[in-house]
């Protein structure tokens, strides 16, 4: 097994992962400028929900992926992780070209922020999750479905990975155990379009803007946990802020649908202040996750009741702009979107990569970043009076192509059985889940950036008014 990998789908492709250790010119360049941001403030950048680290390969066969490069065998099955603050994921990868980078860190998020934004295929995926293992742990009924008999554990996962990379991939792959294969070729043949899953946990919008002596927001919760707690910002930088209903009642849970508002003083000087909600909660079958260390990226197949978060910032002053920004990858148009709302009353012009952008008081302006597939980025947006926001990451969309370099099957010990999950589809056994305690979901902070010369072209479009 190699020693950089843990867990892996196949090992590295080495043309990726050369680009990914070549540190380009374009930082010092100011072309995704990283340069005088130490002070600046890390804008939450996630979407909310859960965030893990992979374990590794737990149950899984082998297979076959047929390309241009040869034959080559690869382990194909089911992985878990471990959701920071308590609980456990199971996962199988949408991503077969890329390597598993030990210990890697994921964050729940939206299918467009992946490969599968843009996959026509992407709901049959989770068809697939949702009508086999292990979310139908009935391996004797399953195989029945299959026209096959005797499924293993090693067998179902094996099969269900190989059809999901039929649809994640496209990839040509066969499961080497004939019993394994009947299974791929049964769920194969009878997916079906199913729709995205909905986040575990988010807040929407997570920034917002407003004046001193009133409330901002809302920002509305999204969940399908039962309640979650809300964790005011603390501190003399929250600048008196409290968070309430819209009754300016102070707010200490709240439930899916939920309107969440920051009450600032009339008297609080020109600031910003930070929340966040947490909750215990299955994840959703489908939810895809990713990772800044370009570590493959993951689709749901079983959840332990697990902590999720989700955080939102709010933004005041007493006359001028009143800006709220963000930042979200779309996939489906290779760019990390800069949404920019401004609740002033005076236009709000900033500075992003050496380029000046003003959005109209009152009004909203998106600002779409094109990357390169696998670029890292670093900027920093500026403005009037010491605004700044920092944002990273990597924009990490596409699969990858053929295979360059003989795969060893994975060894990482013996498959781990799996309990028996429940009958809902979100649910996975308890498989080490604990009692859950408070988490933060932090920002990773990941700066590479693929080498050689990169014209970044800003496109900017006006959105309505708000």
């Amino acid at each position: 097994m190699l020693a950089a990998l843990s867990g892996f789908c196949r090992s590295t492709a080495v043309a990726r992962l050369a680009a990914t250790a070549t540190v380009s010119g374009l930082v010092a360049a100011g072309v995704l400028s990283g340069a005088g941001t130490a002070a600046a403030d890390v804008a939450p950048q996630t979407e909310g929900g859960a965030t893990a680290t992979i374990d590794g390969l737990k149950t899984f066969g082998e297979a076959v992926v047929h390309d241009a490069g040869g034959d080559q065998r690869v382990s194909a099955g089911l992985f878990e992780m471990s959701v920071d603050g308590g609980g456990t994921l199971q996962t199988y990868c949408v991503d077969l070209h890329n390597p598993v980078q030990r210990d890697a860190h994921y964050q729940e998020t939206s299918w467009s922020g992946t490969s599968l934004g843009a996959n026509r295929d992407a709901g049959k995926i989770r068809w697939i999750l949702r009508n086999s293992y292990p979310q139908v742990n009935d391996l004797a009924a399953l195989a029945r479905r299959a026209g096959t008999h005797g499924l293993t554990e090693q067998d179902a996962a094996a099969g269900t990975q190989v059809a999901i990379w039929r649809y994640s991939d496209h990839a040509k792959v066969d499961a080497v155990d004939p019993q394994a294969e009947k299974l791929a070729d049964y769920l194969e043949r009878s997916a079906r379009d199913s729709a995205e899953p909905p986040a575990s946990l988010s807040l929407d919008p997570s920034a917002v803007s407003g004046r001193p002596g009133a409330l901002v927001g809302p920002v509305t919760v999204h969940t399908n946990a039962n309640a979650v707690t809300v964790i005011p910002p603390a501190g003399v930088a929250a600048g008196g802020a409290r968070i309430t209903d819209k009754a300016g009642k102070p707010l200490t849970a709240a439930k899916n649908g939920s309107r969440i508002y920051f009450h600032i003083p009339q008297d609080a000087a020109d600031g910003s202040a930070q929340l966040t909600v947490q909750a215990s909660t299955t994840v959703p079958v489908g939810r895809a996750l990713t990772s800044d260390s370009r570590s493959q990226t993951q689709i749901l197949a079983g959840s332990s009741e697990s902590a999720v978060s989700a955080t939102a910032t709010a933004g005041w002053a007493a006359r001028g702009a009143i800006p709220a920004i963000s930042a979200r990858k779309d996939c489906a148009k290779g760019t990390v979107d800069i949404l920019a709302v401004n609740k002033g009353d005076q236009p709000f012009t900033f500075r992003l990569m050496d380029t000046e952008h003003t959005v109209p008081a009152g009004a909203t302006r998106t600002i779409g970043v094109p990357l390169q597939e696998d670029q890292g980025y670093d900027f920093t947006i500026t403005g009037p009076d010491g605004f700044s926001r920092r944002f990273t990451g990597v924009l990490d969309c596409k699969i990858q192509g053929a295979i360059v370099s003989k795969t060893t099957t994975q060894t990482m010990g013996e498959p781990t059985p799996i309990a028996t999950p429940t009958p809902d589809d979100t649910n996975l056994a308890a498989t080490g889940g604990s009692a859950l305690t408070p988490l933060i979901a932090g920002v990773a902070i990941g700066l590479v950036v693929i080498g050689g010369a990169v014209l970044v072209v800003l496109r900017k479009r006006e959105q309505p008014n708000e």
